[in-house]
């Protein structure tokens, strides 16, 4: 009797100890609760104005990206005209993080004017006026541009707080009422009818314009 005791316990120990050995296996592949477990998190909320889409999403945990999250955005900011996806720089989600940050908002909405453009639709855009404001060389078709707008803030606020974080380029478009923010150079300009106390800054920027197709990228 008590040699079948030990066999049944023997044998259960030994279930128990590949059941635990089966879990910590797990656990070491999967690296979700590692990344979930430690570290900052970032969120965005953001509203297209487009497609009258809604997303929020934690897409970083302390130094990590979180691919799923990254494909969601992706495909959030896709072109509305072709449906195309691509690639967003991941910086350009930092910006916005920092600038909601900046406006004391972290929990706020920003409201997604433009994202992705392929070339089709930049061209498009171009084509509807001598004068749209799109660059040939956009930073949207790079996937590194967002237009965006923050409900209650206004414009010139919006656009003081991207430019003092110097995180790459932002144009001001005071006609349509949206900031552009893109992590390409750092750089500043301005699109349409600006207030006396920005003139001298549209002045420079449009001189900037005329050594580069890069900076009007709205």
């Amino acid at each position: 009797m008590n040699r079948w005791r030990g066999k049944v316990f023997g044998g259960v120990a030994a279930a128990a100890l590949a059941v635990f050995a089966l879990s910590a296996s797990s656990r070491a592949e999967d690296p979700t609760p590692a990344v979930s477990s430690g570290g900052e998190q970032y969120r965005l909320r953001l509203h297209h104005l487009h497609t009258g889409e809604d997303i929020d999403i934690v897409y970083r945990v302390g130094a990590a990206y979180l691919p799923e999250a990254m494909e969601k955005l992706d495909y959030f900011l896709r072109d509305h005209r072709t449906q195309t996806v691509s690639n967003y720089d991941p910086r350009e989600f930092d910006v916005l993080h920092d600038l909601m940050a900046k406006l004391r908002r972290p929990n706020g909405v920003i409201d997604v004017v433009c994202g992705y453009r392929t070339p089709w639709s930049n061209d498009l855009l171009r084509s509807q006026s001598a004068n749209s404001g799109v660059a040939e060389h956009s930073q949207h078709m790079e996937a590194k541009a967002i237009d965006i707008r923050v409900p209650g803030v206004p414009t010139a606020r919006l656009r003081d707080a991207a430019l003092s974080l110097h995180d790459g380029g932002v144009g001001y478009y005071p006609v349509n009422q949206f900031v552009h923010v893109d992590v390409g150079p750092v750089r500043e300009w301005s699109y349409g009818r600006v207030s006396r106390r920005r003139a001298s800054t549209h002045l420079v920027a449009r001189a900037h314009r005329r050594h580069s197709d890069h900076s009007t990228s709205g």
